[in-house]
């Protein structure tokens, strides 16, 4: 049976977004180790760029372990299936003539479509947006704060200085 209302959200980004809704917070979710995971050797090259451009990173923010592997890979997949459409689209256009002489839009659109929404919802998931980064407030942002009163206002009002 599927669930109802808005997607639950993992604890730690709770936490890196300042726990918004006030609500107690899931001690007893699993923590898996901060480590990212190894790239598949399935991927395609253009993928594989992506995983290695993202993944340190993603793994510095603790937004990457090794469980997230598939999903990961699922974000890395599309970005290179989107970016080949777009090469494409780039080189030939977005219409051709058929035989029979009317306009028609080649496939590569609706792919490159499809692939921008599926690389969207794993953005998401991951931070990879600036609305999504907006909600999250990082250890290390608080660390490189480096600014007296940015760090008052960091911490919430408490003096830390």
């Amino acid at each position: 049976m599927a669930q109802k209302g808005r997607k639950s959200k993992s604890t730690a980004l709770k936490i890196l977004e300042g726990n918004p809704g006030k609500r107690q917070l899931n001690t007893n979710e699993p923590k898996p180790v901060n480590k990212a995971p190894k790239c598949p050797s399935w991927l395609d090259a253009e993928a594989k760029k992506e995983w290695r451009r993202l993944t340190k990173q993603l793994e510095n923010l603790r937004l990457l372990t090794n469980v997230d592997m598939a999903a990961f890979a699922g974000y890395c997949q599309a970005y290179a299936r989107w970016k080949e459409a777009e090469e494409f689209i780039s080189k030939h256009g977005t219409i051709v003539k058929t035989p029979s002489g009317y306009w028609q839009q080649v496939p590569q659109v609706s792919i490159a479509q499809t692939y921008l929404k599926i690389m969207n919802k794993f953005c998401e998931q991951f931070g990879l947006t600036p609305s999504a980064r907006s909600r999250i407030v990082s250890e290390v942002s608080r660390q490189d704060a480096t600014d007296p009163m940015e760090l008052i206002l960091l911490s919430g009002g408490k003096k830390s200085v």
